[in-house]
């Protein structure tokens, strides 16, 4: 009678023991090809799908406010700016979402709050002046450095307004100790410089 307990013992403890190694086993095996994954330094270029899309002056001036449609940065509770450089208070967009250019507070290209190393107090002035068609080169520049970095973002974006929209946001340039701004009066920038760079250099 014992020896049958005694063999049930062991049947038991030799299963038990073989789920074990089979997962040790597993688990091994799954932590290597992981690392081997991770260790790998061959990074996979991201590449864009699409041609970028340039607008001249010309093109933006031409836009027909009541046949086309524009295309506008929406979240503005005061001011709103459409693909066309225009920049507007809320209650002069158009039901094609462009500025009512014929409005006196309507501005083309406004740079108003903007400083010289491409940094804005406001959003919409920001994205605005950043749509001027002489911004090109400078816009180039980051999409180029954007590339060799493999930077998702700006690899998806497809036109100058998507580009500035997306560059005028905050972004990890403009914090410090990641819970305050390197420079709360100009925090939405387009250009190369980080805010505060050229208060920085000066002193």
């Amino acid at each position: 009678m014992w020896y049958a307990a005694f063999i049930r013992f062991v049947r038991r403890k030799i299963i038990l023991g073989l789920i074990l190694t089979i997962s040790l086993c597993y688990c091994i095996f799954s932590y290597i090809g992981k690392s081997d994954y991770i260790n790998n330094d061959d990074v996979v270029p991201i590449k864009r799908t699409q041609p970028f899309i340039w607008r001249t002056l010309q093109q933006h001036n031409t836009t027909n406010d009541i046949d086309g449609t524009c295309r506008n940065s929406v979240q503005g509770k005061a001011l709103i700016v459409d693909d066309r450089g225009y920049v507007c208070p809320r209650t002069e967009i158009l039901t094609s979402g462009c500025c009512n250019v014929e409005s006196q507070m309507a501005y083309q290209y406004s740079c108003d709050t903007c400083n010289s190393n491409q940094c804005c107090a406001i959003y919409e002035y920001c994205i605005s002046c950043c749509l001027h068609p002489d911004k090109k080169d400078i816009l180039e520049l980051i999409l180029k450095k954007a590339t060799e970095e493999n930077n998702v973002l700006f690899a998806s974006v497809t036109d100058h307004f998507e580009l500035c929209l997306a560059k005028c946001r905050t972004n990890s340039q403009s914090v410090q100790h990641e819970n305050s701004y390197k420079d709360p009066k100009a925090k939405h920038c387009f250009g190369e410089l980080a805010p505060g760079t050229n208060i920085i250099e000066e002193v």
